[in-house]
């Protein structure tokens, strides 16, 4: 995507000391595996998102990457009780939001929408444009006229760059950079506070990639949006966050400010995620190592001991990494880094195992 090829939105990130509109703290989101004639009988459980503590500030954009599989996802769904957290707090504007229930859940709801994956099966093909927007309106006493409610849709789609003959038509009409407008535009209805956006180009070709992300970059300055942006492609990642937390089986386990954690990654996961992105420069990327990890991400329902990344971890210390979990600690750097010789990978003292990773070795 050429909008990757930029540097991060650090030049107009929001100042350090903007109040925080999100905090989540431990939130564990676990799904049981259930067995029998009736399913009835609990035998285990993914632990798809298992102790995850990150604050997000207001008019930020927080980045969020990691293999599929990872928890992403289930988090941005667990931050917004689409799927209910089994542990931990998500505090919302001085509001624990997993503590609400019924109608206080309801208004909370309006202040903190989502963009999904796929823009064509989160929106039903059986509404029109216009009916699909107007719903969440009314659910939230927003509809207030037919006048003013037309006048703002038509604000919506002006904003997202569709013509008002949008309204009447369906969903199957449009292509899928189109499509994802639409959901940004229903997102956009209500008048949030916090957009979770769950792969928002991944189902886009690179050309509509690039113009959606500077969309949502626009709608941010125009509306004044917090943004949490779960994706897989670390180019796009880069160019929209401000900060960007890292995930790996269930946890974070690196978060910097974009500008920091692409220049200098302090995690081994992360070091091996960066060195597998391509750089448009046949110099520069002739003279990187690039560190290919081997095997599977382990399953969820039955994580690692220690460390969950120690299995396929090249700088893997069997003494502690094996038996110890380690926790998201601060960095002399700034970074939050759940790695227990993060310095010391750092400074070269522990080399890589090349017994369990391919290095592939810079070209002289």
């Amino acid at each position: 995507m050429t909008a990757g090829t930029g540097s991060s939105r650090a030049a107009g990130a929001p100042a350090t000391e903007a109040p925080v509109l999100l905090e989540v703290d431990d939130l564990k989101v676990h799904f049981p595996i259930r067995k029998g004639v009736f399913f009835d009988k609990t035998v285990g459980y993914v632990y798809a998102v298992d102790g995850v503590s990150l604050s997000v500030r207001k008019g930020e954009t927080y980045g969020l990457v990691g293999e599929s599989g990872c928890g992403k996802s289930t988090l941005g769904r667990g931050i917004l009780r689409l799927s209910e957290p089994t542990a931990g707090r998500v505090v919302f504007d001085g509001t624990d939001v997993a503590a609400l229930k019924g109608e206080d859940l309801r208004r909370m709801r309006r202040r903190m929408q989502m963009v999904f994956q796929d823009p064509l099966g989160s929106l039903d093909p059986r509404q029109s444009v216009q009916s699909i927007l107007v719903e969440g309106m009314r659910a939230h006493g927003l509809a207030t006229d037919d006048a003013s409610t037309a006048a703002r849709l038509r604000e919506l789609l002006s904003s997202v760059g569709l013509p008002t003959s949008a309204l009447k038509k369906y969903p199957h009409e449009f292509s899928g950079g189109q499509r994802q407008r639409i959901g940004i535009a229903r997102a956009l209805t209500v008048n949030p506070d916090l957009i979770v956006a769950d792969e928002p180009v991944s189902a886009l070709d690179v050309s509509v990639q690039a113009q959606v992300v500077n969309l949502m970059s626009d709608l941010q300055e125009e509306f004044g949006l917090t943004y949490i942006v779960i994706a897989h492609d670390l180019a796009v990642v880069k160019h929209i966050s401000d900060r960007v937390g890292v995930m790996y089986l269930g946890g974070i386990v690196e978060e910097a400010s974009a500008e920091d954690l692409y220049a200098a990654p302090r995690h081994p996961y992360t070091i091996a995620l960066l060195s597998a992105v391509p750089v448009p420069d046949p110099v520069v990327e002739d003279t990187r190592e690039r560190i290919l990890l081997t095997g599977d991400l382990p399953s969820p329902a039955n994580p690692p001991s220690g460390c969950r990344f120690h299995t396929r971890c090249p700088w893997r210390q069997p003494t502690r990494c094996d038996t110890e979990r380690p926790e998201l600690r601060t960095l002399t750097t700034g970074h939050r880094v759940a790695c227990h010789f993060a310095e010391d990978i750092a400074a070269g003292t522990i080399p890589v195992n090349r017994a369990v990773v391919d290095v592939v070795e810079p070209v002289v």
